[in-house]
């Protein structure tokens, strides 16, 4: 968690001297390799809803699903 802590402050001292158009370039490259493990509240609130479904039995065989 400490790496993660020093890579995002390099990172906004990075962007400091950036124009807009490079930056998001950069916010782009780092989401490639950044984790991205905390689930958000409209993560957790749309896994409930899919469980929820599953448990109601509504959910879809991927075989009736035409992939084409």
């Amino acid at each position: 968690m400490e790496l993660t802590l020093e890579i995002k402050e390099m990172a906004n001292h990075l962007a400091e001297h950036l124009d807009d158009r490079d930056k998001f370039l950069m916010l782009g490259i780092m989401r490639k390799f950044m984790p991205d493990d905390v689930a958000t509240d409209e993560d957790l609130r749309n896994i409930d809803m899919a469980m929820e479904e599953l448990a109601r039995g509504e959910t879809t065989c991927h075989n009736d699903i035409d992939w084409d």
